[in-house]
């Protein structure tokens, strides 16, 4: 069996434990080895081999590997579902009070209610904000 083809095994073996690990340290190696036995393919010499997998390993681990980190782990940068729902405007159908009322969000009518008990209804017209998101109901609060 010829270097290349341990490199390779070693390297998809690698891989796929990133899998389970998910900590970004064995997809670097796994590529190294890629590396070295793209190395044992060019030269046939398994102290380079050795060699461009050390470096192959210090170099992603050291600078591919916290980019790649603080790309992926960073989190969505935009907000979705119901989450993307608070803070945006929407109008009043109905008359909405402590109990209940309707809004036109996000281009559905939603059922609604105002946020405080003592806050006055807000009559049909009026622009909202969505304060949160309760079940299937928008609690708002009237715009200033």
């Amino acid at each position: 069996m010829s270097w290349a083809l341990v490199w390779l095994i070693v390297g998809i073996a690698l891989m796929i434990a990133e899998v389970v690990s998910g900590d970004f340290v064995l997809i670097m190696l796994g590529v190294a080895a890629l590396f070295g036995a793209g190395a044992d393919v060019l030269t046939g010499n398994l102290v380079i081999d050795v060699a461009v997998f050390a470096v192959a390993s210090v170099g992603m681990l050291l600078l591919v590997r916290p980019a790649l980190k603080r790309r992926l782990l960073s989190g969505p940068t935009h907000h979705t579902g119901i989450d993307a729902l608070i803070g945006a405007r929407a109008v009043v159908v109905s008359t909405v009070d402590h109990e209940a009322g309707r809004v036109k969000l996000a281009g559905d009518v939603w059922s609604a209610r105002t946020l405080g008990e003592h806050q006055p209804p807000i009559a049909p017209g009026t622009p909202v904000t969505v304060v949160e998101i309760s079940g299937a109901t928008a609690v708002v609060s009237a715009e200033p």
